[in-house]
């Protein structure tokens, strides 16, 4: 028997051509425990569940069936996707076929379609209302309540003690991202604030996919975790389209551009590779930077056994300072993401920024 509430008769199911998806399991734990008999009682039937790891993985009292289920997480959308979801399935073709040249002739469109993008972001209900009405308004509604729902799910799941340190975090990821050096301060939180007051609640926003940590390395050796300093950290936030919206950025001033932006326009430009390195490459990103230097690499990846530093560029600006040096320090050649063409040199590679997935 099932144990809880059921809205189907068993007796009309057939189990080779039907799939059963419990929703929002998070509310009712006991469906999250079942699983554990479909597997061992009635593995003939394919189910999904579905629901808010915030809910799940901190619901007290609930036996998670380890073991019984496969866990996929769920991201934003991806760019890729985004222009699937925009019914520009045919863009999405031709980043997917990797044609360098096929992608470099239709570059401007791929361009405003990544602006676009850098407002709505890839929450799903974002997408999906810009894509029937082409609001930017009713997009930051529905990001400005998807950022207070995020708050209510603070006081819903985190331990009250907590509570405020989460906020205090979350309320200043922009400003950390905002400074050129966006090494994660917690000067910046509050005056007075220490690191041994906030690690719990880092944590807690890490671990339920809110907020992204990519700590730093001082040595590009492999496995680059090995070399991972838990101390030195970047933030980022799950979604670019938040971020702008956390950030209180006019969308208009996202899709246009103006000098008020420049600055943050970095910020935004890391958000969108890092997400992408997470979401579609399957990449756990670092940041290099060497001991009482001034010199940082926005990104340290590892890839096909090789390990790739990554500087990111939100327009055209091709000077590489950093990662020249890197180079002739490290003898690694470099990957540049930025709104330029493919294009290789000595020591390094360029990558449009639109399409650094389906080439890198």
């Amino acid at each position: 028997m099932l144990l809880f509430p059921c809205y189907f008769k068993l007796s009309s199911i057939d189990p080779e051509n039907t799939l059963i998806i419990f929703d929002e399991v998070q509310e009712e734990p006991r469906a999250l425990t079942s699983l554990k008999y479909f597997y061992e009682e009635a593995p003939q039937y394919n189910i999904i569940a579905t629901g808010s790891f915030m809910g799940i993985a901190l619901h007290q009292g609930t036996s998670f069936p380890v073991g019984k289920v496969q866990l996929e997480k769920m991201y934003p959308l991806t760019f890729t996707e985004f222009l699937e979801a925009m019914n520009r399935k045919q863009l999405a073709d031709v980043l997917g076929s990797g044609n360098i040249e096929a992608i470099a002739s239709l570059k401007e469109t791929f361009k405003d379609y990544l602006r676009i993008y850098y407002a709505v972001g890839g929450m799903p209900e974002a997408v999906k209302s810009f894509a029937a009405d082409k609001d930017y308004n009713k997009v930051r509604e529905i990001q400005n309540d998807i950022i207070e729902l995020y708050r209510h799910d603070f006081s819903k799941h985190a331990p009250v003690s907590l509570i405020p340190r989460l906020n205090q975090i979350w309320d200043s990821i922009p400003a950390q991202l905002s400074k050129e050096n966006r090494k994660f301060m917690y000067g910046k939180i509050a005056k007075g604030a220490r690191a041994k007051d906030f690690e719990a609640a880092l944590t807690w926003l890490s671990d339920c996919g809110l907020i992204h940590l990519v700590h730093r390395v001082s040595k590009p050796g492999l496995p680059l975790k090995s070399y991972a300093e838990l101390s030195a950290f970047k933030i980022f936030l799950n979604d670019i389209g938040l971020l702008g919206a956390s950030g209180e950025l006019e969308i208009r001033t996202v899709i246009e551009g103006s000098r008020i932006f420049e600055e943050f326009k970095g910020a935004m430009a890391e958000q969108y590779v890092l997400q992408q390195l997470i979401s579609e490459m399957e990449i756990t990103p670092y940041y290099y930077s060497a001991e009482n230097s001034r010199g940082e690499i926005d990104f340290l990846i590892q890839k096909d056994g090789r390990i790739l530093p990554v500087e990111v560029k939100a327009e055209e600006n091709l000077q590489a300072k950093s990662l020249r040096a890197f180079y002739e320090k490290f003898d690694i050649r470099g990957v540049r993401i930025s709104m330029s063409d493919y294009r290789e040199q000595d020591w390094l590679t360029n990558y449009p920024m639109y399409a650094f997935t389906k080439l890198l």
